[in-house]
């Protein structure tokens, strides 16, 4: 019994109008003469043969997507977008946070059982679809709400993010200086509480022994309130920071003109597209690695740097038992691998149909994880320095959040000969570590903006107006993050827009779409198509069990355990600022649902009819060219051909 016909209000249809000799389209079975697409595994009019069917999707003005002029530019993009401020900056911070070594035991745990297998799955679906973060998921149309949901993410990650930037870019400016501003006390800013130079040796068993600094008689316990210059120049000048959300102060100006002139380089070096991209994260994304060794192997050298790296290394068993460090883990991957946020299907879409991505997943998440562990022991090292220096256990030694890096690294720097330069090398370093995120990230966000727009509404500028519109947009709202409240602002956009469990609930819905609505085995072979051999099942079994068991998990366990947020376990944030987080959070997680929902009640049809027409896949131009092996190149399928006359093109249900 033959089945049944798609309905005809199908998303895309292709007419295949055969004149005399069409014998070629009907020999792959790739084409019927009513004009729907099957066998080949590639689209069926149906929707319910072996693979399930779907449809061409182009139209009359279709342009051929650009690719990437060496597979070495598309490693090279990925290596600087996923290794970024992530790795130095945020791991340090969340290890320091909780508790040092037992936090490295959830990380690698959740790298095997989620951060690669979604890591892998998203490269090889932009790969495989050829499309931006939204029209990827024309593998499953029901289910574009997750494109929508990336590209909120993403925007919310550009905004906030290059704030860390702005600041990297201030150090390095203050670097260019005789003294490092953060190494004296004879500063406007620093308070009577600061002090250069420790001499907590001279206190012993709790006397209150005189210690004669600079000219002036301080007590032991004058010492256990005293402060380094370091971390005044960074709350004080740096931050000026106010003392709660509800008092925003006033703008920084040093800190808006570094935001500008950031945000100005960010536009010209992603305007023209990934072929100039892709050359400049050669020198973005390999310069930073020198700077990192050169700090290490200075770090190591100093007294106290053996505590700082085992307070690293070391577990605290106890802290297992703790929600927070298995949330922080699990976050931490998704954050640090830039997962769901959409960047890497764009960057995968760029790839040629045949690249082995499969390869290149498990080369970069090496690269990216041993980053992160290597830029630790940088960090402890420091902390370890500091903590001896100070008198204190290394647990206590600086607060823990975002700005720890903007504590340990500059402390680093002053020790070494000739400090300004080295401020300089380091800074000029951080910059280029988190601008080539910052690339791929606003690159991710126009491309699947520019997805939406099909060839025939092509403009000249098209690109360069876009990137323009975005980077505008994302200054304005970084307004409030450059005056005195601002840090609290950065904080909100970090812990709840762009990380957390914004990409634990986009990782589940990708997941469970690929592996249960366009069917795990199904997606294989498509890989397979592409790298030439079958992946290792366990990427299947991640898909389809451990990875979403894994995702929902921790997003259960983070909202049983949640906790209001704090800036430096101090200062609460309130209630109002607490909603203002949900709905940043719920701006992107609610796209899934409504979405969803919104086209399947729209939709004409019984439950069945709507379910089947709604997840049938849209396939690409490229597809009708690297999917059907009998087939010759899409060039001589032309509409104007005598020997076969293909006519593609597009209709709303």
């Amino acid at each position: 019994m033959e089945k049944p016909a798609r309905p005809a209000s199908s998303c895309s249809v292709v007419l295949v109008e055969e004149t005399k000799r069409n014998p070629l389209l009907l020999s792959s079975g790739f084409a019927t003469a009513n004009g729907s697409l099957a066998g080949g595994g590639v689209a069926g009019g149906t929707g319910q043969d072996k693979r399930g069917g779907g449809a061409i999707g182009t139209g009359p003005g279709y342009q051929e997507r650009e690719t990437w002029t060496r597979q070495m530019d598309f490693i090279m993009s990925c290596v600087g977008f996923a290794v970024g401020l992530g790795n130095v900056w945020r791991f340090p911070y969340l290890c320091y946070k909780n508790g040092g070594g037992v936090f490295l035991i959830p990380y690698l745990l959740i790298v095997f059982v989620g951060g690669i297998p979604i890591f892998f799955l998203e490269i090889a679906l932009g790969q495989f679809m050829k499309a931006g973060s939204i029209n990827v998921w024309n593998i499953a149309p029901l289910f574009k709400g997750l494109g929508y949901a990336s590209m909120v993410i993403v925007f919310f990650c550009n905004t906030y993010y290059i704030m860390v930037l702005a600041w990297g870019f201030y150090y390095l400016i203050k670097s260019f200086s005789s003294a490092l501003p953060w190494s004296t006390c004879d500063n406007e800013w620093n308070t009577p509480n600061c002090l250069e130079t420790f001499h907590h040796l001279h206190c012993s068993n709790a006397s209150l022994a005189n210690v004669t600094v600079g000219g002036a008689n301080l007590t032991c316990a004058d010492l256990a309130d005293a402060r380094s210059p370091i971390i005044e120049f960074w709350e004080n000048k740096v931050l000026n920071i106010s003392s709660g959300l509800d008092q925003p102060g006033r703008i920084n100006w040093e800190l808006m003109l570094c935001l500008m002139a950031v945000w100005v380089l960010v536009y010209f070096c992603v305007w023209k597209g990934v072929k100039s991209t892709g050359k400049i994260v050669y020198f973005t994304a390999t310069f930073p690695y020198v700077v990192l060794i050169i700090l290490l192997v200075r770090g190591v050298t100093l007294p106290g740097a053996y505590n700082g790296i085992m307070y690293y290394i070391k577990p605290d068993w106890s802290k297992l038992g703790e929600a927070q460090v298995w949330i922080d883990a699990g976050t931490q991957i998704f954050f640090s691998y830039a997962i769901g946020l959409g960047a890497l299907t764009a960057l995968g879409s760029y790839n040629r149909f045949n690249n082995d991505c499969y390869k290149d997943a498990f080369v970069l998440a090496l690269i990216n994880s041993g980053t992160s562990f290597f830029s630790g022991f940088v960090v402890f090292s420091i902390l370890g320095f500091m903590a001896a220096e100070q008198g204190v256990d290394v647990s206590q030694v600086a607060e823990s959040g975002p700005g720890l890096a903007f504590i340990a690294y500059p402390k680093a720097v002053s020790l070494m000969p000739v400090a300004p330069l080295w401020a300089a090398l380091f800074f000029f370093m951080l910059l280029l570590l988190g601008l080539d995120s910052q690339f791929v990230g606003v690159e991710g966000f126009v491309t699947g903006i520019l997805d939406l727009f099909p060839g025939k509404y092509y403009h000249r500028y098209k690109r360069e107006i876009a990137v323009a519109i975005c980077c505008l947009l994302c200054f304005i709202i970084d307004l409030s993050m450059v005056t005195q409240g601002g840090m609290y602002v950065f904080q909100l956009f970090d812990y709840y827009s762009a990380s957390g469990m914004t990409l634990l609930w986009q990782s589940f819905w990708e997941c469970i779409v690929v592996a249960w609505v366009y069917g795990a085995d199904r997606f294989m072979d498509d890989v397979a198509r592409m790298i030439g051999y079958r992946p290792f099942p366990w990427m299947k079994w991640c898909w389809s069990f451990i990875t979403p068991c894994v995702c929902m998990g921790i997003f259960l366990f983070h909202l049983v355990n949640y906790k209001p947020l704090t800036y430096n376990t101090v200062y609460v944030y309130p209630w109002w600022g607490e909603v203002i987080g949900w709905c940043l959070a719920l701006s992107s997680m609610l796209c899934i649902p409504v979405s969803l929902l919104y086209k399947f009640f729209r939709a004409k049809g019984t439950i069945k009819e709507r379910w089947a027409h709604l997840t049938s896949p849209v396939w690409g131009p490229h597809h009708l060219e690297y999917m059907a092996p009998d087939i010759g190149p899409l060039s001589s399928l032309t509409p104007g051909s005598d020997d076969n006359k293909v006519i593609i093109f597009e209709s709303v249900m």
